[in-house]
Parts: structure tokens; C-alpha cells; sequence
């Protein structure tokens, strides 16, 4: 994703030699790169946050987090920022005015030289841009305009002509310092320009580029020093990572000047530029210190001071602002949320004391509550790979792991077989008498044929097991050409047929990444076929990332889409081309790829999915050169292009005639002719019982902690009638239905189920598993209800339905679906609400994650669209507490990940408190500090966990356990730091909730839940964290979270007190879910029918020991 253009290179090349000639001579700076000045013309209409503020919050405080700050020449008053607005404060303290406010995030103020003014940074455009304002805060007007770009650190040039400042115009990357003049235009580059990156799918090593922050020039204005690091950040860092360099304006070169092994950041100048101060790390802390430039000699200046944040993206720089007073004796430096006078000889500090009224205006909060679904009849949410028949009568497709067909378009779905395996991917003969489709069982998969009539059994076409995917039958129906792969790859890791596309999480593929999705894979998969009556495959070759094959006008050459354009290859797998390439808009250096692309059966026409939109497009021939049609959402297009659908779909294909083309939408099925403006569409239902027991069981004599409030029933009894709770009390005093089981559990402790709302688990997409190992190990570790937040792919709602319909035990599972991401096409609040709308009406998800959507004006287009259309959002927090702050603002009910910054004050905690803010921290993977994952698996038999090694995958489970890569002194963790604010939340009114980002499934949610009470909570709120609060964050605490009349029976059933000690939450001795008792050491259902657990695949898979004849 951090790749620049390469023509946009040569352009700035030839800027920089008319920027030698043009510059004036006072900025001294070489120039090495200026952003291209567009023709004249009229001003751009000025965007501003969408958002109206509904609500304020108000208080005082007298502390403050991060807060950034400068004193005026004349020393007398102080200027800093606090939660997103600006004050000024006495030099000696007292209440802080404010002088910028409403619901924009304003930080990182500097006064001129003069005095006059002050540089800052401020969204109020929509954009974060530089603003310059009179230093009571009027007049301000933006120095820097423009999307889609990101700034920290502005200073001033002594002159007070220019400012300095670092821009990043990567969503997640490195920042660059630019140069500005304060009269406007569209700024320098200092020092060389950013090496430029390879494309996505090039085999091209990336050149790493330098990350810049913190500038400040010399008095004499030659000079300028700042912290460089390579990359944008780094999880579980080694130090150091930052250093202070120096960059001669005059000659261009730059000098390191420290070594310093806890990193060297945020450098300030005395007045006079004789003497440095940067921070470093020393130990667990931060501290300052001061160097005299003509000698290089250092010594300690003050330790600790706020504790640095270069283990997450340091987004407002790796240390808040501080500065010298005129004279040069002290500096005023924010520590532990005050501001002191440190005396540079000595290093005592004396305190600033000073109160803020904080009033922060916030937008309407989108939080909307719903009822867990619970009728008789499960119905599919999605139908999968539909495909109409050649004469267009009959629609097949996949539902419930079964191939359904039905007559088109209002039929009623009958089952093409009557097999037990997994049926996926139909396709048509050419004649319409048969459809092929590939299974999947743990023993592997095999492709089918099923006479479509009914009159004979389905037919195997494969000899040998295998992981098969995608058969499509050849125009002239001799052949089925499909992808294939190990079985047991399948089995154990997840073969992805689309080999790169945008990352769906920030955090990097590596040893964790097995946690989530099994074994990382690293093989490709072939492209072979078959003759249509069966018998031994071909190779063709590889895919190369190749999805969706399918034939066009020549019978004997193959088409698919790969992230480098469509791409054919002749059967004999000879003569690859690469024909066309159709790309869209986004922020960043390269803009996104079709995600899919169906050439026509005369192959003259294209059905493009690009951005969560579908178009229509001609296909150019031009030759051999690869051509790129970009389609973008006001500029032109090398060839026509029709819109289709502004909501987009799955699934593209073409009728046999090519006259028409279809697609679904969750349920929906889609056709519409070429010559037609709207499609016909027809809601697929198909429907299959929703798991639920019947009859009555009494859980008598158990402690219970019912979370309803602070209760606690010293010995109760629960009744569960069905899957509902319909009684509760103290023992005795709860009427025991005639005919009701009753299950003795004296001495035991009840508590609801763990509702983990940060839980990945990804399956294998596509050809789904017959179960799903991550599933078993959350349900047998008492995790009831999942939330996956980012599930990269719609597979999880088709995992969701097999789980209600009881075809695959696991926990409830709810997911937000796919991210939405800035590369999603939200062009602007219309495509905003189209692209929303499908989450809502097609896949009928109540929640939703904004994933570093944008500019704030976009991420504002979400929230409104959300509050619309009923969806609860949450968040990224991508490492950035200004980003963080903002969301929360915009009414965003949840935020996912640690805020980076530690220790949280007064301000902050209030904040998220009052702002209602769903806070899940994900401490295993924490950010701003070392993942604390490892900890746990340092201290913790992980290999030896029997009950661990019944539920992973023995393979998977090493690949986690063996050889982990990095090793932490105990003290180096953060969980300790961001659950003190956890607490600190609570105890404020706020929410703090559950979740285990799927780091080691199962156990890893009582990992975080103990990490999340390491701050000072008490078990009671602890377990409200696990329970409770996660069902208010996603809405259901109607029916989930506590134990109460009226409530699905999901509970856990502990030998062991956890009030007494949180850890004996791994004491389970039964999980209830649904109403279903389990054992919780086998997941061998014990209520209302007695039935083991069948044989799982892996559990037999270790090597055989060795056998000697005698």
C-alpha cells in the first residue's frame, strides 16, 4: 500500500528543476520534490464536517493526556491543545482559556516568532490540513488544502515565512517533511524524495523509506533537526528505533548525532541552538536529556516525563510538544498530565498548575439495540455461486453447504442431491443436462456431476481426494477446468485463491496469524482439468493468484482475474496473457484493483466488480500492451462505462447467449438485460430448522453471579426451559417444574457465557469445513457469543446459519462482514449509504467497522449512514489516538484496540466515559507496547494443555508455540498501563469490554480478561467486561449477558470461585449454549440428548510411533 507513482516520479523531477529557478532565496531549503499545480481555475467550493454536534460535554479538569504545547516569545503565556481543542494559560497557571473549540480536532499548536500567530493542525475542512490563526485564536484560514493526507509537528522558520512540517499522504505510512510558505501554495519537499515502492503483485523487493517527525530549524535557519525511524511502525519493537539527525539547508546533507539505545525523538533547541534536548526510553520510562552540540556531551535533564509513543504510529509525534522558555534556563514540559517549569542546571521541576473547562461537542451516537434471532426456521442469508441455466429457467446455487435448484424466477428450492458432504460452486453443462459442483469432507473433496432430471445418482468425475474449487465446463462441454489443491492444506491452513489484495488488518501476516486462520499458507494452486465424463486430471498451470475461471469466445483458452488485470492462459498452459486491467480510486500511492472481472461469451464486453461496484465496459484490443481502464468517480474513462449497480454484488456471471448478466446480493438474485436499466430480482428463500432442545433442566445449589447489578446468590437455582431462562432465585425458593432434569451443582459458580466482541476466526473461505476447530475451542473454553469485526470476506454469515441450523457447533456468531476500508468506493455520503445498505438488507448485519475509512469527512458519512440504517459501528484504532479521539466524537459506539497512549488522564478517561464508547482493548495484541500474548505464552504450558491440544490442531498449535520470535522482560508489557485506564473507565460510567482478536482460541478471551483486570479491577467488574458489557456494545442485552428471566440460557458452570480469584475462570466444568449442555472439557453433549462429540480430523494425525520386528 506505501508505493508512490512512478510517473508522478518523473513529473516531480522536472518540478524540482523549476523550483530551483522559482524558489526565493530566503528558505535556503534544496528542493527535491513539489506537489503539480493544476491550470487555473475557479476556487473549490470549501468542505466542512457534515456532522451537526448534538450534545456537549462538559468539565473541568486539571490534567491532561498528550498534550502538546509551546510558550510565546515573550514568555508569558503557554498554548496547548487538550482533547482536540487549543487553550492559553498564564505563564504562571492559573484557568486555561480556550481559543479554539466545537466539534473539529485542533492539536499541536506553535506561536510565530513574532508572537503574532500560531501554526496548528485542524480537520475543521474535512481534511486535515495546516492552519495559521491570530494567537487569540481569530482570523484562522488554512496554509495547506487538500484530501487524503496526514500532518505532524508544524514549526516555524525563524523568518516566519515558512513551516516546516511532516505530511504523509499514505493512510498507514511514513510522514516526509514538507515545507510551506504561509501565503499559500502547494509546498516543498525537504531532502530526497520517498524511493518509490514496487507495485503490489511485483516480485520487487520494497525499498524501505524513512519516517520524519519533529522538525526544528536552527535560530540561524541553516540547520534542521528531527527523529528518523525506517518504516511507519513496528509491533513488539526492538529499540532503538529512532534517532536525531541533522539537515544542512544549505548543502542538503544530513548527519545522525545520537545512538541513543532507548531511541532519540521529539529534539528542541535552546534559544540560542547551543544545546539539544531530545527523550529516549531508559527502562520502562521515559526521560529527557541534554546535549551541547559543540562538544557532544550529554547528561540527564529529567526522568520520567511522559512516557513516549514510538510503539505505535506516533501520529501527533513520539512525545507531546514541550518547549524553552526565551531565556533559555528552563523548559515547560507536560509530565504525568500537569505542565512544570523543569530548570535546565539542575532539573527540578516546579509546578503549572491550571484547570480547563472542557466542553466537547459530539454528534449523535450511532447504538441501537436488537433481539438475537430465535425463530422456529433458519433461513440462508446468502445464496452462493448462483448460476442460471443455459436456457435460463432454472437457478443453481449453494446454501446451507448444499446445491439447491429451482425454477426461475419464482420457484421453490428443491435439493439437488441427497448427499451428506459438503456441495459447493454448481455450473452448468452447456446442454443444461447436468451440474458439476465440488465437495468437501475432512477426507477431502471430489468433483460431482448430477444429472439435473433427477434419474440417476450424482456421478464422481475425480479419481483422487483433493481440495477442488471453481469447475466451469468448456464452451464445447468436453472439459470442466477447475482450481485444486491439497487436501490437507485445506484442512489446516487457508488457501487463498486470490494471492494479494489490501491487507484486512494492520496487523502483519506472521506467527500470530495461525491463531486466527490456521497454518499461513505458502503454496499455489494449479489450474487442471477434466473430461466432462469423468477420469484423470491435466495440469494447465498455475493460477498465480488467478480467481474465476471461465471461458469467452475461444473454446480452448482460460480467463480469470488476478490483481494484475484479466488473465488467460491456453488449456495447454502455454501463451499467459494479461489483457486489460481496471482499476478504481483511493488514497494512497497505487489505487485499487477490480475484484472481479467476467469477460462476455463473445468476449467483447466486461462485467467489472470494482470498489463495491458493478459496471459495464467494452473490451479495447490494442495489441499486446496491456491496457487500464481506471473508472473513478468524476474523471474520465478510456472507454464507456455503464453503472450497474451502486450497491454492488457477488457472485458476476453472464447468461449462456450473453445477453444478460446477473449477480446476488445476500438472498438476491439478479438479471438484467444489456439493453435493460434495471434488473429483475428475486429474494431466494430457503429455510432448514433452527437448533434449539426441548424440555426442562433445573442447575441447582450453584453460586451465581448473575450480573444482573452487583448480585450474587449464594446458592440458587436456575430453570431453563427450551433455550430460555424462566426462573432464578435462591435455592427453595424457585418452583421446580414437574418432570424437570435436575442437575446437582452444589459448591459450583454460574455465570453467563463470555460474549467476546473482538474475536476472529477465519475458517477456510469458499469451500467451507464440516467444522471449524476455532469454533470448538470458543465454545469449550465458555466463549458463547462472538462478534468478528472484520471478517475480510461475507463466508462467516453462511459459517453463521450452519451454526444456528446445528450443523456446526460453535458459539453465536455475529460479524461486521468485510471492513470498510478507504479503498471501499465511499465517494460520498450516497455511496456511503449504498455501500451500508448491503450490510444491513443483504447480509443482515446490525454492526459494522469503519477500518481507517478516510478523511473525517468520510468516516462522518459512515456514521450518519449508520444512524440511517440502523447499524451499530465500530472502529479501528489503527495505532492513533487523534483518530480515536475523533471517532468517538463522531458517534461511533465502539473502539477497538488500545488506545496507544499510556498512562490515560482525567480528560481521556472522562471522554470515552461520556461519549459512551464501547472500549475493547485487545491487551493481547496490545498497541504501544509489546503484544502481551507473549507473556502469557511464556508463563503458561501452552503445548501441554490437554484441553488446548483436543480443540487446535496439534500442527497449529506448534506453530504457535515452539518458536515464537521475540521474548520480553515481564516489566516491558503494557497490559498493566492500559488496564489502569480500563478501570479508570468503569469507574467513570464507561464501558469496557472482551476481546481475544482470536490470538489463541479459547483460552486466549481468559487471557485477556485477566490482563484487562490487571489495572486494579475487581473480578465482579471484570466479569461484567466479559459478559455484560459485551452484550450492551453489540446490542443484545435483551437476550444475552446475564443471567434473568426471559434470557437464552448461555452459561458457564465453574468448579471454582472466580470472586476469589479471576483465573479460575478456566474451571469449567459445563458450558451452556442455547440451552444445550456441554461438558467443558470434551464438548460431549450432556443436555437434552446425550452425544459425544464426533471425531474430529486432527485428532489422530500425530506420526505413528516407530515399530521394530523382532
Amino acid at each position: 500500500m506505501r508505493r508512490r507513482n512512478r510517473r508522478a516520479r518523473s513529473l516531480r523531477v522536472a518540478l524540482f528543476l523549476l523550483a530551483i529557478i522559482a524558489c526565493p532565496s530566503p528558505s535556503r531549503f534544496p528542493l527535491w520534490g513539489q506537489e503539480p499545480r493544476s491550470e487555473s481555475k475557479p476556487e473549490e467550493k470549501r468542505e466542512e464536517l457534515p456532522l451537526t454536534p448534538t450534545e456537549t460535554i462538559e468539565f473541568v479538569t486539571d490534567e491532561g493526556t498528550w498534550m502538546s504545547l509551546d510558550v510565546s516569545p515573550d514568555g508569558q503565556t503557554i498554548v496547548f491543545d487538550l482533547l482536540g481543542d487549543l487553550y492559553v494559560l498564564p505563564i504562571t497557571g492559573g484557568e486555561a482559556k480556550r481559543i479554539f473549540g466545537g466539534m473539529s480536532f485542533e492539536s499541536q499548536p506553535r506561536f510565530s516568532p513574532d508572537g503574532k500567530r500560531i501554526v496548528f493542525l485542524s480537520d475543521r475542512s474535512g481534511a486535515e490540513n495546516v492552519w495559521v490563526a491570530n494567537a487569540d485564536g481569530s482570523d484562522p484560514r488554512p496554509v495547506t488544502k487538500g484530501r487524503h493526507q496526514m500532518f505532524a509537528s508544524p514549526t516555524w522558520t525563524p523568518d516566519g515565512r515558512y513551516i516546516v512540517v511532516s505530511r504523509s499522504t499514505d493512510p498507514i505510512g511514513t510522514f516526509s517533511l514538507w515545507m510551506y510558505h504561509i501565503e499559500g501554495g502547494t509546498g516543498v519537499q525537504i531532502g530526497p524524495p520517498d524511493p518509490p515502492l514496487p507495485e503490489p503483485d511485483s516480485q520487487e523487493p520494497a525499498r524501505p523509506r524513512q519516517n520524519k517527525l519533529g522538525a526544528v530549524v536552527s535560530p540561524d535557519g541553516r540547520y534542521l533537526y528531527y527523529s528518523v525511524r525506517t518504516g511507519a511502525f513496528t509491533y513488539n519493537a526492538m529499540f532503538p528505533l529512532w534517532q536525531i539527525v541533522r539537515f544542512d539547508r544549505e548543502t542538503g546533507e544530513t548527519t545522525t548525532l545520537t545512538n541513543a539505545q532507548g531511541s532519540a525523538m521529539r529534539p528542541v533547541l535552546s534559544p540560542d541552538g547551543k544545546r539539544l534536548v531530545y527523550a529516549t526510553r531508559y527502562e520502562t520510562g521515559t526521560g529527557l536529556r541534554i546535549r551541547d552540540l559543540e562538544t557532544g556531551e550529554e547528561r540527564w535533564l529529567i526522568y520520567p516525563v511522559t512516557r513516549d509513543d514510538q510503539e505505535s504510529r506516533a501520529t501527533r509525534d513520539t512525545m507531546p510538544g514541550y518547549a524553552f522558555l526565551p531565556d533559555g534556563r528552563a523548559l515547560i514540559v507536560p509530565i504525568e498530565g500537569k505542565i512544570w517549569r523543569v530548570d535546565v542546571e539542575t532539573g527540578q521541576r516546579t509546578l503549572i498548575p491550571f484547570t480547563a473547562k472542557v466542553e466537547a461537542e459530539i454528534g449523535p451516537r450511532a447504538y441501537f439495540q436488537y433481539r438475537v434471532e430465535d425463530s422456529p426456521m433458519v433461513r440462508a442469508r446468502l445464496i452462493r455461486w448462483p448460476t442460471l441455466s443455459p436456457d435460463g429457467r432454472r437457478l443453481a446455487f449453494t446454501a446451507f453447504n448444499r446445491i439447491w435448484i429451482m425454477e426461475w424466477p419464482s420457484g421453490t428450492p428443491r435439493r439437488l442431491t441427497n448427499a451428506s458432504v459438503g456441495e459447493f460452486m454448481p455450473t452448468w453443462s452447456p446442454d443444461g443436462r447436468y451440474i458439476a459442483y465440488v465437495t468437501w469432507t475432512p477426507q477431502g473433496g471430489h468433483i460431482f456431476r448430477a444429472a439435473v432430471d433427477g434419474g440417476s445418482p450424482p456421478e464422481p468425475l475425480t479419481r483422487r481426494p483433493a481440495y477442488y474449487s471453481s469447475p466451469v465446463y468448456s464452451p464445447d462441454g468436453s472439459k470442466i477446468v477447475f482450481i485444486s489443491g491439497p487436501t490437507r492444506q485445506h484442512l489446516y491452513a487457508e488457501l487463498r485463491e486470490r494471492a494479494s489484495g489490501p491487507r484486512p488488518d494492520l496487523l502483519s501476516e506472521g506467527a500470530h496469524a495461525a491463531e486466527i486462520t490456521g497454518i499461513p499458507p505458502r503454496i499455489g494452486l494449479d489450474l487442471r482439468w477434466i473430461p466432462a465424463e469423468g477420469g484423470g486430471s491435466r495440469l494447465i498451470g498455475p493460477t498465480q493468484g488467478g480467481i474465476s475461471p471461465h471461458f469467452a469466445r475461444e473454446p480452448d483458452r482460460i480467463y480469470m482475474t488476478t490483481s494484475r488485470g484479466l488473465v488467460s492462459l491456453r488449456l495447454d498452459g502455454r501463451d499467459r496473457r494479461t489483457h486489460f486491467r481496471v482499476r478504481g480510486s483511493a488514497p494512497g500511492p497505487f489505487p485499487p484493483d477490480a475484484e472481479e472481472i467476467r469477460l462476455s461469451p463473445d468476449g467483447e464486453r466486461a462485467f467489472v466488480s470494482l470498489q463495491n461496484k458493478l459496471y459495464l465496459i467494452p473490451v479495447p484490443k490494442a495489441g499486446g500492451e496491456t491496457i487500464t481502464i481506471a473508472i473513478t468517480p468524476n474523471g474520465p474513462s478510456a472507454v464507456p462505462v455503464k453503472r450497474l449497480s451502486l450497491e454492488g454484488g457477488d457472485y458476476l456471471n453472464w447468461t449462456a447467449d450473453g445477453k444478460a448478466i446477473t449477480w446476488s446480493w445476500g438472498a438476491r438474485f439478479y438479471r438484467q438485460d444489456l439493453s435493460a436499466e434495471k434488473p429483475d430480482m428475486t429474494d431466494v428463500v430457503v429455510e432448514v430448522p433452527r437448533a434449539r432442545p426441548t424440555g426442562t433442566i433445573v442447575l441447582s445449589g450453584a453460586r451465581l453471579i448473575t450480573m444482573k447489578g452487583d448480585e450474587v446468590i449464594e446458592r440458587g437455582d436456575i430453570v431453563i426451559t427450551g433455550n430460555r431462562i424462566v426462573a432464578i432465585g435462591p435455592k427453595g425458593r424457585v418452583p421446580i417444574p414437574a418432570g424437570a432434569r435436575v442437575l446437582d451443582v452444589t459448591g459450583k459458580t454460574i455465570i453467563p457465557g463470555f460474549v467476546d466482541v473482538h474475536a476472529h476466526m477465519w475458517p477456510p473461505r469458499g469451500v467451507h469445513q464440516t467444522q471449524v476447530w476455532q469454533y470448538l475451542a470458543n465454545l469449550a473454553y465458555g466463549v458463547t457469543t462472538t462478534r468478528d469485526p472484520q471478517s475480510s470476506t461475507t463466508d462467516v454469515f453462511a459459517y453463521a446459519d450452519l451454526v444456528e441450523a446445528g450443523e456446526i457447533l460453535g458459539p453465536r456468531i455475529f460479524s461486521t462482514g468485510p471492513g470498510v476500508f478507504s479503498r471501499s468506493g465511499l465517494d460520498d455520503l450516497d455511496a456511503t449509504r449504498a455501500l451500508l445498505k448491503r450490510y444491513k438488507e443483504a447480509y443482515q448485519t446490525n454492526t459494522l467497522k469503519q477500518y481507517v475509512a478516510g478523511d473525517r469527512i468520510v468516516r462522518q458519512w459512515v456514521v450518519m449512514a449508520c444512524r440511517e440504517l440502523g447499524i451499530t459501528p465500530t472502529t479501528e484504532g489503527a495505532l492513533d489516538m487523534k483518530l480515536d479521539l475523533t471517532q468517538m466524537a463522531d458517534g461511533f459506539s465502539g473502539q477497538e484496540h488500545a488506545l496507544p497512549i499510556q498512562p490515560l488522564y482525567k480528560d481521556v478517561i472522562e471522554f470515552v466515559a461520556r461519549t459512551k464508547t464501547f472500549y475493547t482493548p485487545t491487551i493481547l495484541v496490545a498497541y504501544g507496547a509489546p503484544f502481551t500474548e507473549n507473556y502469557y505464552f511464556t508463563s503458561h504450558d501452552v503445548h501441554g494443555d490437554r484441553k488446548l491440544r483436543r480443540f487446535i490442531p496439534h500442527e497449529v498449535l506448534d506453530t504457535m508455540v515452539r518458536r515464537r520470535r521475540q521474548w520480553f522482560l515481564a516489566e516491558e508489557y503494557g497490559h498493566t498501563g492500559i488496564a489502569r485506564a480500563c478501570a479508570a473507565i468503569v469507574r467513570a460510567g464507561g464501558r469496557v469490554c472482551l476481546g481475544s482478536h482470536g490470538q489463541l482460541q479459547g483460552l486466549g478471551a481468559h487471557w485477556e480478561l485477566w490482563s484487562i483486570a490487571s489495572g486494579g479491577m475487581s473480578p465482579h467488574e471484570a466479569l461484567k467486561v466479559a459478559t455484560i458489557f459485551g452484550a450492551e456494545a453489540i446490542g443484545l442485552q435483551q437476550d444475552l449477558g446475564s443471567l434473568e428471566v426471559g434470557k437464552l440460557a448461555d452459561l458457564l458452570v465453574l468448579d471454582r470461585n472466580p470472586l476469589v480469584d479471576l483465573r479460575h475462570t478456566v474451571s469449567i466444568r459445563y458450558v451452556m449454549k442455547n440451552g444445550f449442555l456441554f461438558d467443558g472439557d470434551t464438548l460431549d453433549q450432556l443436555w437434552p440428548v446425550p452425544k459425544k462429540l464426533e471425531r474430529q480430523y486432527w485428532w489422530e494425525d500425530d506420526p505413528p510411533p516407530a515399530t521394530t520386528n523382532k
